[in-house]
């Protein structure tokens, strides 16, 4: 029957995890979300994950019981920044901490990591390497996609198996660390984000009037007239567009890209109608 102290019953430190348990649960954390519920959120998934380490930390059953019972509890954190809790969390169960501490500890490490998390990937990562990217397919190049999936996956399984080795090392420590400097971080990896959207716009917005109002020789473009009071003016006024519906209107990307379809379309039409071309 299974004790309801929050100690374990053998207290004895559990030896070291070795690398290849360790690197096979960075593995089992990219299955986090499978098992995804509104009532516990990743719980089923971060069980999963940290399983063969609580097996052999806890030969004992009835603490392994305990441990998987607690670990079963509500978790929800950044999926591709997991590696960092499961390594904090492996530590304190090695040292056969009582159950209270891993779960306060649980809960206080998976929740900096959402906006950490976002910081890193959704707005910095991403459009960096999508707007290079999406460039080169619409170039014609098959590089693109095959590039962009590269590095995405390359960087975020990078940070797992790193993540996961130097939280397991650092211990309840590493919680310091991460917080200490954790606001700071995410508004300057946000800030490179927003700069480096704000520069893509600018190199690869596409949008352009084909206007030309005859003049003898000499037609009246009127998209030079546009660039000579401020470049790429089209694909600002668009992006502070798209943002202003995001944010202050409350649309979601989907209806806003079907708005961007009805641009086109529209402006593709007026161009043949009316003998000028608008396109993006």
């Amino acid at each position: 029957m299974e004790s309801n102290s929050t100690l374990y019953n053998d207290l004895t430190p559990a030896k070291k995890l070795d690398k290849k348990t360790l690197n096979k649960m960075v593995w089992r954390s990219l299955f986090l979300q499978a098992s995804f519920n509104y009532e516990r959120m990743q719980a089923a998934g971060w069980l999963y994950g940290i399983l063969p380490g609580l097996k052999e930390i806890h030969t004992n059953k009835e603490d392994l019981s305990k441990s998987m019972k607690h670990n079963l509890e509500f978790f929800n954190t950044h999926p591709f920044l997991v590696t960092f809790v499961m390594g904090i969390i492996l530590s304190l169960e090695e040292q056969k901490a009582d159950t209270n501490t891993i779960r306060a500890v649980r809960v206080a490490a998976m929740g900096p990591l959402g906006g950490i998390g976002d910081a890193i990937f959704w707005f910095t990562l991403v459009p960096i390497t999508a707007g290079i990217t999406a460039n080169m397919a619409i170039g014609g190049s098959l590089a693109g996609p095959i590039l962009f999936l590269l590095i995405f996956n390359a960087v975020q399984f990078g940070v797992r198996y790193w993540l996961m080795h130097w939280s397991y090392n650092l211990g309840s420590k590493a919680i310091d660390v991460l917080t200490k400097n954790a606001k700071e971080f995410t508004g300057a990896a946000s800030l490179l984000g927003v700069f480096v959207v704000g520069a893509l716009t600018s190199n690869y917005g596409a949008t352009k009037l084909a206007i030309e109002i005859p003049n003898g020789d000499a037609p009246i473009i009127i998209q030079n007239i546009l660039d000579g009071v401020l470049p790429q003016m089209l694909p600002l006024a668009l992006t502070l567009m798209l943002f202003f519906l995001l944010k202050k209107k409350g649309w979601k990307p989907v209806t806003c890209i079907a708005l961007l379809l009805v641009i086109g379309i529209v402006g593709a039409f007026i161009g043949q109608v009316c003998g000028f071309q608008m396109w993006a």
